[in-house]
């Protein structure tokens, strides 16, 4: 009888088991993960960057625990940084930790089953490829890409995978925007007419690594490794560690901060790129040999492609050399505004009654509201607070458990991406950048942008 008993329980959980394969495509490996089980989702450190030591590692300290997570491996090409990475999680994890020199190694080793992926701008696209083939989940730190080239193929190799990939866009995960995008959505807040994003800091240092940069030695890395698919230059440190100051390493401000701010207007409208962008700025106060500008406006255009009689624009204003650490997004509709800094909802701008009673209209004036459950934005290294991105890296670790979806899935990375790519292509030409729906290629004068 205990027999029996025994085995048609075991049918049963087997058979609910391949009901949920039916829906939602689990292996039976990834059945075999599920929350109770013995096996623990091993995880891989990809880039043991300052990114990964400030932000991902205490996130995923707060919640590993819980989730049945480890972590088991770090790959990184300088040996300074693959050491530290090895001995930071050792201490973390309380067991040994797998250093390798590169990701083929890591791979080939097939000792993880996702990864934290957060190189230099301009590999995240290439890495992510590297991980899905290879079988891994992964979170991926944005920009997504940086080249349109990098950005399909990327899109097309883990839409094939069906693996689970987050986008380091951490707003995403905070229940101040979740309460935004449902506002918007539920019509409350009426036609967005236009936003205005700005990221503005005083830091001279901001990105440059004097220090570390001494430290870099050819022999301790591999730069033909590092430089992938971009043309070659000679060996660089700066480039390697203030990749970030260096067009095709990475856009700089784009990239990094605009990355972030404009996926909100693609989450909150629906709308998955700008239909034009033009930019114009410079390097007016930190001329330390950077190629990227320290001072950026970009004017975007967003609405239907089919339509242009309706849409808003987008601004995005950053600057590096004046600045309170704030980052501000600001919604305007005709009733008011939504304001990402305070996390308010107002009436503020909208349409009053003198004014309407003069054209005979009604006036239009929204009410005075908090959202839900704010958490406040910092223009700090993990450029979004440490909420933000426990709560991203959580809703990774969760959705790599359950196979759905998570907060910021690829198609989030490749619409930001498609964003950056025309600003990067408005800025370099001084010209207007469009987009090409059919070819899925960011055109200035009427040729593909190339870098």
């Amino acid at each position: 009888m205990k027999n029996s008993r025994r085995t048609f329980i075991k049918q049963t959980a087997l058979a609910g088991a391949g009901m949920l394969v039916a829906k939602t495509g689990w292996t039976a490996k990834s059945y075999s993960r599920i929350i109770g089980s013995n096996d623990r989702v091993r995880v891989g450190v990809v880039g043991f960057s300052d990114r990964h030591r400030g932000s991902h590692l205490p996130s995923f300290m707060n919640h590993y625990k819980e989730l049945n997570f480890d972590i088991v491996a770090v790959s990184d090409i300088w040996k300074k940084r693959r050491e530290e990475g090895v001995a930071t999680w050792k201490e973390k994890m309380n067991h040994d930790i797998v250093g390798c020199r590169n990701n083929e190694e890591l791979y080939d080793k097939k000792i993880v089953d996702a990864v934290f992926i957060s190189t230099a701008d301009f590999q995240h696209a290439t890495h992510a490829i590297q991980a899905v083939k290879a079988g891994c989940d992964a979170y991926v730190e944005k920009p997504f890409a940086e080249t349109m080239e990098d950005n399909r193929a990327a899109l097309k190799a883990i839409k094939e995978s069906n693996k689970i990939v987050q986008i380091g866009s951490q707003r995403r995960s905070g229940a101040n925007y979740h309460a935004a995008d449902e506002f918007i959505k539920a019509g409350k807040f009426g036609p967005i007419t236009m936003v205005e994003l700005t990221w503005n800091v005083n830091q001279p240092g901001r990105w440059r690594r004097p220090e570390l940069v001494a430290q870099l030695r050819e022999e301790d890395t591999d730069w033909k490794r590092f430089i992938l698919n971009r043309p070659y230059e000679p060996f660089d440190p700066r480039k390697y560690l203030e990749y970030r100051l260096f067009w095709p390493y990475s856009s700089g401000l784009p990239g990094q901060w605009m990355s972030h701010q404009i996926d909100t207007v693609h989450w909150f409208s629906g709308l998955k790129h700008p239909r034009s962008v033009v930019a114009n700025g410079g390097i007016y106060m930190w001329k330390d040999g950077r190629r990227n500008w320290d001072t950026i406006t970009a004017v975007f255009d967003y609405g239907p492609q089919n339509d242009p009689s309706t849409g808003c624009q987008v601004t995005f204003a950053s600057r590096m050399h004046n600045g309170d650490e704030h980052p501000a997004e600001i919604y305007y509709s005709n009733g008011g505004e939504l304001n990402l800094i305070t996390n308010t909802v107002s009436p503020t701008g909208g349409l009053k009654k003198s004014f309407a009673d003069a054209m005979h209209m009604q006036p239009n004036l929204l009410p005075e509201l908090k959202l839900a459950n704010t958490e406040r934005v910092v223009a700090s290294a993990n450029t979004g607070g440490d909420i933000l991105t426990s709560n991203h890296v959580r809703n990774w670790m969760e959705c790599v458990r359950s196979r759905k979806q998570p907060n910021a899935p690829v198609e989030a990375g490749y619409s930001h991406s498609i964003a950056n790519i025309m600003t990067t292509a408005a800025s370099h030409s001084g010209s207007k950048a469009t987009f090409d729906e059919h070819t899925q290629e960011v055109m200035v004068g009427g040729k593909v942008f190339k870098f």
